[in-house]
């Protein structure tokens, strides 16, 4: 074996026993909605019914990489920022020592914008978006407030990471059917606000955000690579959400570099 592969093997074997030795000490919490329990991305866990929890989602392949001390699962498909504090942060505690999260979208109406852009005319889905980012701007910042102060409190020992949305249409892309750019435009700038918020919040916690729009240009729908996430599919629950390569390829390198 050549020098430079036997010193390239011995680096990778030192960061993967350094990564497994620090992940021992590890107690995580995976909190969120859809986009965290891994709605889209199939394998769902028998024991986790409506909330869609799957072993192809970000938090459970992290664990699953670094056998983490003790893993709570407990993301849930159409969870808003009520449902985080009334089912979801009671799994936290003092030993908690890393979270993730991804809250908001639903509270900002994100399903059922989609669902007039894709049904209605141009105006109605417009509309539509400008309620959205009123909503993301003017009540979701208090919301979220409530659920990162809740998390600290509960949690505050812990690094939390929080993730934000990536843009759903690549613009010009390849796409012969569906809505068109202006649409997709409304969507992915409603994308933009949505995060902005999330992250202004987020960082006002003292908490890191974990942008994965960059990660996934070019595997937006009709994108000019291999797509990431559903357009309009069945169950329809899954529409709009990150597939398995979504989730291992860009959900899950954007937290664990965070």
């Amino acid at each position: 074996m050549a020098a430079t592969a036997i010193a390239a093997l011995l680096t990778l074997t030192t960061f993967f026993a350094a990564t497994s030795a620090s992940a021992d000490a590890v107690n995580y919490v995976a909190l969120g909605d859809s986009y965290s329990a891994g709605v889209g991305s199939g394998s769902y866990l028998g024991d986790s019914g409506s909330c869609k929890r799957s072993t192809n989602a970000y938090p459970y392949l992290w664990q699953s990489a670094n056998s983490p001390s003790s893993f709570s699962f407990v993301a849930c498909s159409g969870a808003r920022t009520g449902d985080v504090l009334n089912s979801q942060v009671s799994a936290l505690s003092s030993s908690t020592t890393l979270v993730s999260i991804t809250i908001g979208g639903n509270d900002a109406g994100f399903a059922g914008t989609m669902q007039t852009c894709v049904l209605s005319s141009e105006s109605s889905c417009l509309s539509s978006v400008s309620a959205g980012e009123a909503y993301a701007q003017n009540t979701l910042p208090a919301q979220l407030d409530r659920v990162y102060s809740t998390i600290h409190a509960k949690a505050p020992n812990a690094h939390v990471v929080v993730l934000g949305y990536p843009h759903l249409y690549e613009i010009g892309g390849s796409c012969i059917f569906g809505i068109g750019d202006t649409k997709r435009s409304a969507i992915n700038e409603a994308a933009d606000v949505l995060d902005g918020v999330i992250a202004k919040r987020a960082a006002n916690a003292g908490f890191t955000f974990a942008d994965v729009r960059d990660i996934f240009s070019g595997h937006e729908i009709c994108g000019s690579l291999d797509t990431w996430l559903h357009s309009t599919t069945w169950p329809i629950d899954e529409s709009y959400h990150p597939n398995s390569s979504g989730q291992a390829y860009g959900y899950l390198p954007v937290f664990s570099q965070s």
